[in-house]
């Protein structure tokens, strides 16, 4: 999709199309649009097309390995693709870098929260991150903060909030699940708070009446969620309003993958006043380029709100296109200019650090309402930040 005649080029988007995220990924394939349409579709003196590349499945809705993986070998083998933006869920990121870095073509994400997909922690599965970059060269890069930071700021705003001792549940046999909460275990217990319990929630389950049932019976103050609406986090909120009582009466907090429009569309009254974190900045707060962009976005999509990726995928396709005009289409300059590149024109002033993640970390916490909206930003205290990166004994329960 986009541009016209034959490109010089092709940048692509690896999201996932289906299921709860669909609309986040629509959203943030047309901010790329956007940003390149700006352009009229030249990188520098290069011109370049766009094509919107989907990740999911029909059987699940969700991103898929294989699928996550033939993608990448498909871009990585077409010598027009100079750069892949994406991808939203960092499992699905783990599979594609390798592969990618084997082609040399650079990736920039505007999602991926994971610490060990560019830092090293104890929390990391398989010499990650060095074994996601076998060629020993550093080819992606993404444009908001990982776990750690969220981790952190989490902590900290449940202490702010009152809670002394949260609760913490994660989604099963998911990876990015369980190190975001071993993310915001270790913070909490930097910073002095004590957890009321720390467990697991299968995500094929159909109740979690049993589950709550022991939060409730704990001396919880507040409910930690780490973990995706699609993973049955609809069912999860519902049953925690309850057995536990409204977000009034017992805080429910989550990371990013709960800060979307269908948490709110699939769970109503359960969700209101609920908590959920974004790294970065909500899209209301930008200014300059960013808040063009989402202007435009709104002239898009109507009544639904701005979903909160959009803004990171449109910084995303500027920085990407940006390197292009300063390396041509040539996949080793292009990765060199994106490490060189100060990004921040859409999303606010920072620059890319040697591990490929931004060297600053603002994250937002949002509230429920009818849609999320901002209810504080922070900046997390870097030791605090440290501590979170470096739990070494995740639960496994």
């Amino acid at each position: 999709m986009g541009g016209e005649g034959t490109p010089q080029g092709l940048i692509v988007s690896d999201l996932p199309m289906r299921g709860d995220s669909a609309e986040r990924s629509r959203q943030q394939v047309d901010a790329i649009r956007l940003e390149l349409e700006q352009n009229d579709w030249k990188a520098g003196s290069t011109t370049v097309a766009f094509q919107a590349c989907d990740d999911s499945i029909e059987k699940t809705s969700l991103w898929d390995p294989a699928t996550c993986r033939t993608n990448a070998h498909a871009f990585a083998d077409d010598p027009k693709v100079l750069g892949v933006i994406g991808t939203y869920n960092s499992g699905c990121a783990a599979e594609e870098i390798p592969i990618l870095n084997k082609a040399d073509l650079v990736m920039i994400s505007p999602g991926n929260t994971a610490v060990c997909l560019t830092e090293p922690s104890p929390l990391c599965e398989s010499g990650q991150p060095d074994s996601l970059y076998p060629t020993g060269k550093r080819t992606y890069a993404r444009v908001v903060p990982n776990d750690a930071f969220q981790g952190a700021a989490l902590a900290e705003f449940a202490k702010s909030e009152g809670s002394k001792q949260p609760f913490v549940l994660y989604a099963q046999d998911d990876p990015t699940s369980l190190g975001q909460a071993a993310n915001f275990r270790a913070a909490a217990e930097d910073i002095g708070l004590r957890l009321a319990g720390y467990a697991s929630w299968d995500p094929d389950a159909k109740s979690y009446a049993s589950l709550f049932k022991k939060v409730a019976a704990s001396p919880a103050d507040a409910v930690i969620l780490a973990g995706l609406i699609e993973e049955n986090g609809a069912q999860i909120i519902q049953d925690k309003a309850k057995a536990v009582g409204s977000n009034a009466k017992v805080p429910l907090i989550a990371f990013d993958g709960f800060a979307q429009q269908a948490t709110i569309d699939d769970t109503g009254a359960d969700s209101k006043g609920m908590f959920a974190s974004l790294p970065g900045r909500a899209p209301e707060k930008l200014t300059g380029d960013g808040a063009t962009l989402v202007s435009d976005l709104e002239g898009e999509i109507g009544d639904q709100p701005v979903e909160q990726f959009a803004p990171p995928a449109g910084e995303a396709a500027a920085v990407l296109t940006d390197a292009i005009a300063a390396a041509g289409p040539h996949r080793p300059g292009i990765v060199k200019a994106v490490f060189a590149t100060k990004g921040g024109g859409i999303i606010g002033a920072y620059r890319l650090e040697p591990s490929g993640d931004p060297d600053v970390g603002p994250i937002t916490v949002l509230k429920a309402g009818s849609s999320f909206t901002p209810f504080r930003e922070i900046r997390p205290d870097p030791q605090v930040v440290t501590a979170a990166r470096a739990d070494a004994s995740p639960s496994t329960h």
